[in-house]
């Protein structure tokens, strides 16, 4: 039986995270080969510092020209990536930093495997939902990733001037019977514009807008509150902190509530089964909890490279079960093909989708109208529950 009475902390940081800036030039280079080719073939890999950007990794095109040609374009994306962040401090510039280019044509040996409808590599990925919250995500991480979204938006549209790209949240949640009622701890670190800037100045600047995020009843005498706990941060992103593309795997996922699989997800095209059946088990375990089956899932899925079926399909629906485990396997071998083309194409992920997915969490967001976070859909509810 799994504990029902415990805290549990999540964090998230915000797009301007030098981590996380290297993720949006990842999957801005992606977004852009896919909108050329949607077969193309991404593997990019960033890292950033004090005045310098540095790209490497492995791209392909069907077409050898039109690949020589966007290789031109790559210095341009990082820059307008860096400047709708908002950076333009003195030492990260988007207009001045160092952009360097070291993209290569992908392996001819990745791509045999890939070509025959395989995976692009072995790996195991791992899916979660819980109905915990109404985006079926665990909620520390939901309303960690909430608090950030909704500071970018104050800092973006002008109400809030003197906040800066670069924050951390993170919360801690007191559940009874296993469900979230009290927020024992507030951790929010955001960089600012001056050094005169205090912790107290900063809180009254975010307090609002973590209150208008977290529902009223969690929030009450006891609750602690740690904003800018070091005092002064104007010094941030890259210049303050180096970033690298996949380095936030568990602020991408389920904030720890969940296990994570071997890969990272930012610029990677949707062959890569790190990314697609990761979206895939997402999917599945949401599925599986919207259509009642279970409280909570946690769903493995794993695969060689160049081998088109997974090799195993695991769920646990850690005691919360209205249906049995091994059941609920069956009806996702029945009601999903999870070959690396049949995730693809049941997801349609082989589209520009993927740069608006950099920041604020892969999981838990809206099924958008261009397919968009299309693992997100609760469409498979009727298909599975006929199949058990």
């Amino acid at each position: 039986m799994s504990r029902q009475n415990y805290i549990f902390t999540s964090e998230s940081v915000s797009e301007g995270h030098p981590d996380k800036v290297c993720d949006r030039i990842s999957d801005a280079i992606l977004d852009a080969f896919l909108e050329e080719e949607a077969n193309a073939r991404v593997a990019a890999e960033t890292f950033a510092t004090s005045g310098m950007v540095v790209i490497g990794g492995e791209v392909g095109l069907s077409d050898q020209d039109k690949l020589r040609n966007y290789m031109g374009r790559i210095q341009q994306i990082a820059r307008d990536c860096i400047r709708d962040i908002g950076y333009e401090q003195e030492q990260f510039h988007w207009n001045t930093c160092h952009v360097l280019n070291f993209l290569h044509e992908q392996s001819a040996h990745i791509a045999q495997g890939v070509d025959r409808d395989g995976a692009g590599d072995q790996g195991i990925m791992f899916g979660y939902a819980t109905n915990e919250t109404d985006a079926l995500m665990p909620a520390p991480i939901q309303f960690s990733h909430a608090i950030l979204r909704r500071l970018a938006e104050a800092r973006k549209s002008g109400a809030e001037p003197t906040l800066r790209p670069d924050a951390k949240s993170q919360i801690s949640l007191r559940y009874e019977d296993g469900k979230p009622v009290e927020v024992t701890q507030i951790v929010l670190s955001t960089q600012h514009e001056s050094e005169n800037q205090n912790s107290d100045d900063i809180r009254a600047i975010v307090e609002p807008y973590i209150r208008e995020v977290l529902p009223a009843e969690w929030i009450n005498d006891k609750t602690e509150w740690w904003v800018n706990p070091t005092g002064t941060f104007v010094i941030g992103g890259p210049d303050g902190d180096a970033g690298l593309t996949g380095r936030k795997i568990i602020v991408d996922t389920y904030g720890g509530a969940a296990p994570h699989g071997g890969g990272a997800f930012s610029g990677k095209d949707p062959t890569k089964v790190d990314r697609s059946a990761a979206y895939a088990a997402r999917y599945l375990a949401k599925n599986v909890v919207a259509a009642g089956m279970a409280e909570r899932c946690t769903l493995q899925l794993s695969y060689a490279i160049g081998v088109a079926k997974p090799l195993s399909i695991y769920v646990d629906t850690h005691g919360t079960g209205e249906v049995d485990e091994s059941q609920i396997e069956k009806a996702i071998r029945q009601s999903m093909d999870l070959t690396p083309r049949g995730i693809r194409e049941a997801l349609d992920l082989n589209k520009p989708i993927y740069q608006r997915t950099a920041a604020y969490g892969h999981f838990g967001r809206e099924p958008e109208a261009d397919g968009g976070f299309s693992w997100e859909r609760t469409d498979l509810v009727e298909t599975l529950k006929k199949a058990v």
